[in-house]
């Protein structure tokens, strides 16, 4: 169990993304976080709703931790699919109700600077995996302690998890966090992104049924 933490700000943000994806949000900052970054957590839909029934032994709220990613949140990169997998969290938790944490854990937890010398090693034919490894990093950096005391800060011990990673559950639950339920996202496929969600499919065990997610050329190597 992570050690606790407390909401420092809560502050209501209205949302409009690409697309005409809008919502409302309850945005929460946090003292106390273990990593001591200035994570958010991103209350949508009737969130508190959600808690109340998780308390009477109902359906949990929804969640993502979504790792920052500028280049494709923000500036809109068809490299990954991150930013299309913020939208669609954004939408399915704001209809569920639940919690979108949005982690400061640029290129898996190696920072923004590192993850393009990995896209320059990428271009050279390493997959994203070997490429942070070229660099003297781990495959994947990301701790989401943070993430667990967020959660718990907000009365979130059990819930449903939006997410195709096998490693978020195994490290939230490690946490103290009960996920009840895993719920992928969809497959955000293009032929830019296709080497790096194989990679993920291959290599980490993503959920992720690309051959049916459209009719770009995939083998299953």
């Amino acid at each position: 169990m992570s050690a606790a933490a407390e909401v420092r700000t809560r502050v209501q943000v209205p949302l409009r993304f690409a697309g005409g994806v809008t919502a409302t949000a309850d945005v929460f900052t946090f003292q106390g976080l273990v990593d001591a970054r200035e994570h958010l957590l991103l209350g949508l839909g009737d969130w508190e709703g959600a808690l109340q029934r998780a308390q009477e032994g109902g359906e949990p709220p929804l969640v993502r931790p979504h790792s920052e990613c500028l280049t494709g949140d923000v500036l809109g990169s068809e490299r990954c699919d991150c930013g299309p997998q913020l939208r669609e969290a954004v939408e399915r938790i704001s209809a569920a109700g639940g919690f979108l944490l949005y982690l400061r854990q640029e290129g898996r937890g190696i920072g923004l600077y590192a993850k393009l010398d990995a896209y320059a090693l990428q271009d050279q034919g390493l997959d994203t995996y070997a490429a942070n490894r070229a660099l003297g990093r781990g495959e994947d950096e990301r701790d989401y302690e943070a993430a667990a005391q967020m959660l718990g800060a907000l009365g979130a011990t059990r819930i449903r998890l939006l997410s195709n990673n096998p490693d978020k559950a195994l490290q939230l639950e490690a946490f103290g966090i009960e996920v009840a339920e895993h719920v992928p996202t969809a497959v955000h496929l293009s032929a830019n992104n296709v080497r790096y969600l194989k990679a993920k499919r291959d290599h980490t065990f993503h959920t992720l049924d690309l051959a049916a997610a459209g009719d770009v050329e995939v083998d299953s190597a």
